[in-house]
């Protein structure tokens, strides 16, 4: 096969997927995949690591559709009045990049800020914390918080369970620490998106497990909450974009040890023990394979009565969150999410 045929969709079904998406998608995340498909990207599953983490992602159609539109695409003009500056955080395993995300009003005031550990997305295989920027930073607009996004290890170089260390290791530094980027060490929350969604509610288990002191919400965004490719969302939207089933299969299978990890907790939420836990607001997308793991994980914390907010968003797709900056139902959750952490978060 030729270098320009490598990975390139099956076009029969990339045709009945944008018809799809056509149907049922907000006319503004229409635009968004059109941008999207514009960047021509290729099909994850069929490619190599290296080839899939090269990809243009949901981060770089925002900014294509931002130029189209003749706006401006600088984080700092789309996201007023947040300052980013780096972090390196240590750990048993060696030093985890951070962004720190800080609200500019705050700066000066002397007030320690309440902090929100961030995980970014990308099946724990591709992705960083800068293709996340848009969801760290309008959280630290909304939330008015410290938002610190970190970068840990991936897969398949750093197999399950180097990820769950690492998010667990960055929480337990924040609760010693979080004074050194001018937060509250006594007001601490969770979040991510997809992947990093299931790694704030696995950190925020295993602190309480491991006897630190607790966040007090946890914000997990379209999470992966467990493994079975055969829910009704994955079928419903197995031709989806930008993630599909098939995507889900080929980042889980580069992330296991063994087909034993599958049945593990951290990565099987709705197995875990979720009881005496923070509050914890879900988000999902509609047009969306995660839909249905966002359902069965309010499911499952209700049933351990742990307090459980779920709001679904109709006419988007996954990785919406991050994309505020085009699409309204993002700018609707991020004032939500926003919400629900200065609830939590409040003196």
């Amino acid at each position: 096969m030729s270098d320009e045929k490598h990975g390139e969709p099956n076009p029969i079904v990339n045709a009945l997927s944008n018809t799809i998406a056509a149907i049922r998608a907000d006319d503004d995340q229409l635009e968004l995949a059109k941008a999207h498909e514009a960047l021509h990207p290729k099909a994850i599953e069929k490619l190599s690591v290296q080839e899939a983490r090269s990809q243009p992602t949901v981060a770089d159609a925002v900014k294509h559709l931002l130029t189209q539109q003749g706006r401006a695409t600088d984080p700092t003009a789309l996201v007023p009045g947040v300052r980013a500056t780096p972090l390196s955080i240590d750990t048993d395993h060696g030093p985890l990049q951070a962004t720190v995300y800080a609200p500019e009003d705050a700066t000066g005031q002397g007030a320690q800020l309440p902090v929100v550990l961030f995980f970014h997305g990308g099946g724990w295989v591709i992705a960083d914390k800068e293709v996340y920027d848009g969801g760290a930073r309008g959280l630290a607009k909304q939330a008015h918080a410290i938002v610190v996004s970190v970068d840990y290890r991936q897969a398949p170089e750093h197999k399950f369970p180097a990820a769950w260390d690492d998010a667990l290791a960055s929480y337990r530094w924040l609760t010693q620490f979080a004074s050194r980027i001018g937060g509250d060490a006594r007001r601490l929350a969770l979040a991510g998106e997809s992947a990093g969604g299931n790694l704030a509610l696995a950190t925020a288990i295993a602190a309480r497990d491991a006897g630190l002191p607790p966040p007090r919400h946890v914000l997990s965004v379209y999470p992966v909450a467990q493994t079975s490719l055969n829910t009704e969302s994955y079928l419903e939207n197995a031709i989806a974009k930008p993630l599909n089933r098939a995507m889900v299969k080929w980042f889980v299978d580069h992330l296991v040890r063994t087909e034993d990890d599958l049945a593990d907790p951290r990565l099987s939420l709705i197995d875990a023990d979720l009881r005496g836990l923070p509050p914890v607001t879900i988000i999902n997308a509609r047009l969306d394979p995660l839909r249905s793991d966002g359902a069965k994980l309010e499911d499952a914390l209700e049933k351990a009565g742990t307090p459980v907010e779920r709001r679904e968003y109709e006419g988007v797709a996954h990785e919406f969150f991050g994309a505020a900056a085009v699409l309204e139902k993002a700018r609707l959750a991020q004032a939500y999410a926003g919400e629900r952490l200065r609830e939590s978060l409040a003196i």
